[in-house]
């Protein structure tokens, strides 16, 4: 297991009351902390308000759980977690980061949109400061060098179904595909119509565009499905996460009682509680799902559920993961590691060993990637994602 040595392992599955993982625990011979280590500083850039709030309360939470298991440390290092508010547009986002550098952080991580993403891209590249993206991953970040994913790329996300809806759906079935107007429905759709096939006349139909509001009404929605379903489709594409996911569905489910596929955002975390009946059937692709059976999400979610009470997400699976890796990459750059020594580290990082299984990052500074369908099923009182088979390794 990276970074987490055989001693170390035991006394965590001792304290969570687990057995049998000894084996995939790694040896006595991983990295010690370095003698008298250096404190640092991390930035954590997530939303602290609006509707991505509960995505950016997943996110903090993932990487206090990494430092939680490991003495407060990457690296070796003691570390102090510096949060700052991403706002909502490209302004807050930038203000965020410039109050962090100043602060003197030696890497910063989180955020939430893209549209923040990708207006801090140049002061992050010019800070020459690595950014550990856990969230946002538009595919319009090209050509980074400080900026890394431990997410995915949104495209992806409508790679994996794509292909699969095109063999699910009747010949004679037709999708209505429903996204808000922001940066990243594009490169879903684009993802989506590439695997499925452009010219299939069952995703002929323009896509219908949304409010693009993080806080939306209960009617904020309502013309624009009636308007996507007018040609009565026979299943629903759609992109939505957070209180938007909520509303979105609540809608769409007073007026079509249909299959429903997503992006896996669209039930994650707590919208599943808010969506309750609604929210049965649907079904998501992620790179991530709770009940994957691997030593490392053994540990993972067993840790999250008795510290948080609640089952972990991508977004807080993506924030350990990120933890993980600034954790290999400050060991790697040594002593008394800076910026540009911990980004080039980053770079010599090779599989990861994830909640999500194996993945390495590729020449884009992204997962390579396994992605999961999942579908929404009763669990006794509650709704709970559940892992129904792997659809690709994108990446």
């Amino acid at each position: 297991m990276s970074q987490m040595n055989r001693r170390r392992a035991l006394q965590l599955l001792a304290a969570l009351g687990t057995t049998g993982f000894v084996a995939g625990c790694g040896s006595d011979t991983d990295p010690q902390p370095t003698t008298n280590p250096t404190p640092i500083k991390i930035g954590l850039i997530t939303p602290q308000a609006g509707g991505f709030k509960s995505i950016g309360d997943e996110i903090v939470n993932g990487f206090q759980l990494f430092l939680d298991l490991h003495d407060k440390r990457l690296g070796g290092h003691p570390v102090e977690l510096l949060t700052a508010d991403e706002g909502e547009t490209a302004k807050t986002g930038k203000a965020a980061v410039d109050g962090l550098l100043k602060q003197g952080v030696l890497a910063l991580t989180g955020v939430v949109s893209s549209a923040v993403m990708v207006g801090i891209r140049d002061t992050v590249e010019q800070a020459r400061v690595p950014l550990i993206g856990s969230n946002a991953s538009p595919s319009s970040l090209q050509s980074v060098f400080y900026i890394w994913r431990t997410s995915y790329v949104l495209d992806e996300a409508g790679r994996a179904l794509g292909g699969y809806l095109r063999d699910q759906l009747p010949a004679n079935g037709r999708v209505a595909i429903i996204m808000p107007e922001n940066v990243g429905s594009p490169d879903v759709v684009r993802g989506f119509r590439q695997a499925f096939g452009a010219s299939d006349p069952r995703i002929g139909d323009p896509v219908t565009y949304t409010n693009a509001t993080n806080t939306p009404g209960k009617t904020t929605y309502s013309a624009d499905i009636t308007k996507a379903l007018a040609k009565k489709p026979t299943a629903v594409f759609c992109f939505f996460a957070g209180a938007a996911a909520v509303e979105f569905i609540k809608q769409l489910r007073e007026k079509f009682s249909g299959p429903i596929y997503a992006p896996g955002f669209l039930t994650e975390g707590t919208v599943l509680e808010n969506l309750k009946e609604d929210a049965l059937g649907i079904q998501t692709a992620l790179n991530y799902s709770a009940d994957l059976n691997n030593t490392s999400n053994r540990v993972f979610a067993s840790a999250y559920r008795k510290k948080y009470q609640v089952t972990p997400t991508t977004y807080a699976m993506a924030s350990y993961d990120a933890a993980q890796v600034l954790d290999q990459a400050i060991q790697l750059a040594g002593g008394s590691p800076n910026s540009q020594q911990v980004n080039l580290a980053l770079g010599k990082l090779g599989q990861i060993d994830s909640p999500r299984g194996i993945w390495q990052f590729n020449q884009p500074r992204t997962p390579q990637q396994k992605w999961y369908l999942r579908e929404v099923q009763r669990d006794g009182q509650v709704m709970s994602n559940v892992l129904i088979n792997e659809l690709a390794t994108l990446g």
